[in-house]
């Protein structure tokens, strides 16, 4: 997909595309992903933009969309104040305001038959303690791309993956609940060369 292929098909109204990836990223690499975002927001005019607002890459995709348009930036955190003094965004969807409870699909998606799955039938469930705050993460992930009653789903995901260790952690779950909503994504093996430049750095 080109740049040119990717605008014309995403920039209407109500599209909303992911920007993130991990919280590790390569010193060489994190101006690219603020460049990547100056540059969506400033070639595009309707689509928005989501976040996770997590360190790294979350955070400087979101720097690049910020400097143009803040007012197309939208947050998904995993509780009310995470991170406030990063957030930048013009709307914010705190974990803790949903109503889990008329939110099963939301649930049931954000369990891939893992060691976590209990942990986020106990948060779905009002438990709140230590070992729950691993599960407002990947639920938070979930939410990110298949919405709620009140939160439209993603239409398309950028993503900064470590390619050396593809589709792991909170991206890879991401990216997995992607996958299974048929929500096309790309990571910087193709978003890179965008830039004219080589994701191994060539």
């Amino acid at each position: 997909m080109t740049f040119s292929d990717f605008i014309a098909q995403y920039d209407i109204e109500g599209s909303v595309v992911l920007l993130e990836g991990k919280r590790e990223v390569r010193e060489q690499d994190a101006p690219l992903l603020t460049k990547l975002g100056r540059l969506l927001a400033s070639q595009t005019q309707h689509m928005s933009f989501r976040s996770g607002n997590a360190p790294g890459a979350d955070e400087f995709f979101s720097m690049g969309v910020t400097e143009v348009d803040p007012k197309r930036l939208q947050l998904v955190t995993p509780y009310g104040g995470h991170r406030r003094t990063a957030n930048h965004a013009h709307q914010t969807y705190a974990l803790d305001e949903i109503d889990l409870a008329s939110e099963p699909d939301l649930v049931y998606q954000s369990k891939t038959g893992g060691r976590n799955d209990k942990l986020i039938d106990r948060f779905a469930e009002g438990h709140r303690d230590r070992a729950s705050i691993k599960a407002a993460y990947l639920v938070r992930d979930t939410v990110k791309v298949i919405g709620t009653r009140a939160i439209a789903p993603a239409s398309f995901g950028i993503f900064y993956d470590n390619l050396e260790d593809p589709r792991t952690g909170g991206t890879g779950h991401t990216m997995a609940v992607c996958t299974n909503n048929q929500v096309p994504f790309i990571d910087q093996s193709v978003w890179m060369l965008w830039l004219g430049t080589h994701p191994n750095g060539i």
